[in-house]
């Protein structure tokens, strides 16, 4: 199941098409769906998550704490919303498809995905695009 949360004045609009694409991305990734909470949030939100279990004094657009067992995916996902529209600007996309890459980060990264070294950033990225021509193309 997966469940949206709101700490900020966002809201998704059509949360069922969210959750139906982010089936999608899970079984494209040959997992099943578990528990999966999204928190969406403001900066001060995220950083204070950053700072009191990450031990990371920065801001970021996306925190994810994994809760997978096997093939089943798991997990907390906390966005920025704000992280997000600045994110947006700089990479002059729109703040729905910075939005749905962030999102489809997440499920990547229960899925066993990393992004710390050169490589894996890359695959990450890669695989990013994938999962969001699952949005459009499905919706």
């Amino acid at each position: 199941m997966i469940n949206y949360n709101y700490i900020s004045h966002f809201q998704l609009v059509k949360e069922r098409a969210y959750s139906d694409w982010l089936t999608r991305v899970i079984v494209s990734e040959k997992k099943e769906l578990g528990d999966i909470s999204y928190v969406f949030c403001d900066d001060s939100y995220l950083l204070n998550i950053n700072q009191e279990y990450l031990y990371h004094d920065t801001y970021t657009d996306i925190i994810t704490f994994d809760y997978t067992e096997g093939s089943l995916i798991s997990g907390d996902i906390f966005i920025s919303i704000e992280r997000v529209k600045e994110n947006a600007e700089q990479f002059n996309v729109n703040f729905d498809e910075e939005l749905h890459r962030v999102m489809a980060h997440g499920i990547l990264h229960l899925s066993g995905y990393g992004d710390k070294s050169k490589d894996e950033a890359v695959t990450m990225r890669r695989k990013e695009e994938e999962k969001m021509n699952l949005f459009h193309v499905e919706q």
